[in-house]
C-alpha cells in the first residue's frame, strides 16, 4: 500500500510522506537505584513501575517529551498488529474498579461490563482500539493493566544499558520492538 501510494505521487510530481506512527510500546527494562525524582514520577505517570512492565502509549508531543525523559531506563517501538493481538490475548489483564484487583481476560464479558459503554464489548474490538489508536484508545488502554513480561529469552544485549544505536536495549528502536515483544511474551 505504502509503495503504491509513493508511486501514485511519483507520477503526480509530488512527494509522498508515510505517517508518523501514534501507537508506541514501551517496557522498562532499568530498576529503580539512583532514579531522580522527575524521571521517577514520568515512569509512574507511564505506570511502569517495575523491570519489564510494559504499556501502550499514543504517541503525542506530550508522551514523546516523557519518552525522552525516561529514555535510559526504558525500550520502545512502534508493534505490529501481531504483536498487540498476542500481547492482550497472552498477558491481558483487567483492572476492576473497587479493589483495583488484576482479573484476567478470560470472557468478553468482563470487557463489555467495563468499555460497553464505549462501544468496546471483545478482545477483538479492545485490540481495534488499541492498534488503531481510536477514540476511546485512553479508556481501552486505561482498562488494562501493564503487562508483566518474562525477560527475554535468550537474555538481554550484552551491554543491556547502552542505547539501541549503540549494540544496547534502551531507547527507541522503532519496528524492532516486535522482536522484543516476541522475546519477552
Amino acid at each position: 500500500e505504502k509503495i503504491r501510494l509513493s508511486r501514485v505521487a511519483k507520477q503526480e510530481g509530488s512527494y509522498y510522506v508515510p505517517a508518523e506512527p501514534k501507537l508506541v510500546f514501551v517496557v522498562r527494562i532499568k530498576g529503580i537505584n539512583k532514579i531522580d525524582p522527575k524521571k521517577r514520577k514520568t515512569l509512574q505517570l507511564l505506570r511502569l513501575l517495575q523491570i519489564n512492565n510494559g504499556v501502550f502509549v499514543r504517541l503525542t508531543k506530550a508522551t514523546s517529551e516523557m519518552l525522552k525523559i525516561v529514555e535510559p531506563f526504558v525500550a520502545y517501538g512502534y508493534p505490529n498488529l501481531k504483536s498487540v493481538r498476542e500481547l492482550v490475548y497472552k498477558r491481558g489483564y483487567a483492572k476492576s474498579s473497587p479493589g483495583k484487583q488484576r482479573i484476567p481476560l478470560t470472557d468478553n464479558a468482563i470487557i463489555e461490563e467495563h468499555l460497553g459503554q464505549h462501544g468496546i464489548v471483545c478482545m477483538e474490538d479492545l485490540i481495534h482500539e488499541i492498534y488503531t489508536v481510536g477514540p476511546n484508545f485512553k479508556q481501552a488502554s486505561n482498562f488494562l493493566w501493564p503487562f508483566k513480561l518474562s525477560n527475554p529469552n535468550g537474555g538481554f544485549r550484552p551491554r543491556k544499558f547502552n542505547h539501541f544505536v549503540e549494540g544496547g536495549d534502551l531507547g527507541n528502536r522503532e519496528e524492532h520492538i516486535n522482536a522484543l515483544i516476541r522475546q519477552m511474551n
